[in-house]
């Protein structure tokens, strides 16, 4: 089973009925692997981030953030960071700013948001106009920049590892970008169970369970994803799985050391119905987002 519904779209959530898992489901394996094959369009020499699909982005997250961002991501983030006065913080793959404002609204002394797309950093530096804390650079997140200078106490990344073909470039820039005794939060889909057209839920009727099915894991694979499934012609974009070691290994090659983690749940609950006690369940136990907290390896030795 697939489902093409996006998990950062609050209007996406089932609203009884047929589940969506069942909705969803495609006619023939076959047809799985027509889409995995499609060739998204040729990008450009210089890696401009989501840029093609920035108008779409732009109205997915906008002012606010999604809906996950909103109950899930950027509270369990904000209890991570504590007191933020005095503080400069870089938000990395910024997107188009949303959290920019929240972070400087928690007391942030100054905060910096880079990202490859000119066209959402051109939304962020409309949002920041009236706020002198708040600047935003466009800038590939996986190259050497000048912006990485060490001077930064906290560094985000939210759901953007996995839109980034060098990993080991993002992570050098991690390292790069904190004070000795700075951190950096990076959220990610989970890799052990949200990797797009690779798990699924199911249904077991005879013990009336819920359970998520992982169909490919531990290789590393680029999945394309449609933005708009039901059109002919539709925007595409690339996700980078990788194992949670090959993330983990990355980072430390690049001086990185992981000290927190933290599994975030769903905060959406389905209707009531004859399977939402088991659906409610499965929503406890598999968590859709992993936090991890990283560190400069030297500091904790």
């Amino acid at each position: 089973m697939k489902s093409n519904r996006n998990p950062l779209d609050g209007k996406s959530n089932r609203k009884g009925g047929i589940p969506y898992w069942e909705k969803m489901k495609p006619k023939a394996d076959v047809v799985r692997s027509k889409v995995a094959k499609k060739k998204p369009t040729a990008p450009s020499e210089k890696n401009l981030g989501w840029d093609d699909v920035a108008q779409w982005y732009e109205k997915l997250v906008g002012h606010e953030g999604s809906d996950y961002h909103q109950h899930v991501i950027v509270p369990a983030l904000m209890k991570r960071l504590g007191d933020l006065r005095g503080k400069r913080l870089l938000d990395l793959c910024c997107g188009q700013g949303f959290l920019g404002r929240i972070l400087l609204e928690a007391g942030a002394q100054e905060v910096l948001g880079v990202d490859a797309s000119p066209q959402l950093i051109a939304a962020a530096s409309e949002r920041a106009k009236a706020a002198k804390k708040l600047r935003y650079l466009q800038a590939d997140a996986s190259e050497a920049g000048a912006w990485a200078d060490g001077s930064f106490d906290f560094v985000m990344c939210l759901l953007a590892i996995h839109d980034v073909k060098n990993l080991h470039g993002l992570c050098a820039n991690l390292f790069a970008s904190m004070g000795q005794h700075g951190a950096a939060y990076i959220v990610m889909m989970h890799p052990c169970f949200r990797v797009p057209q690779h798990t699924h839920w199911g249904w077991d009727v005879e013990n009336q369970l819920q359970y998520r099915r992982v169909d490919h894991y531990a290789k590393e694979r680029e999945i394309v994803i449609t933005t708009h499934p039901g059109k002919a012609a539709s925007e595409q974009t690339i996700f980078y799985h990788r194992s949670f070691g090959t993330i983990i290994e990355t980072m430390a090659r690049c001086g990185l050391v992981l000290s927190g983690c933290e599994e975030l749940l769903s905060h959406r609950r389905s209707q009531k119905g004859p399977r939402s006690d088991a659906e409610h369940t499965a929503a406890e136990e598999f968590p859709m987002f992993l936090m991890l907290e990283v560190r400069k390896q030297r500091v904790l030795k």
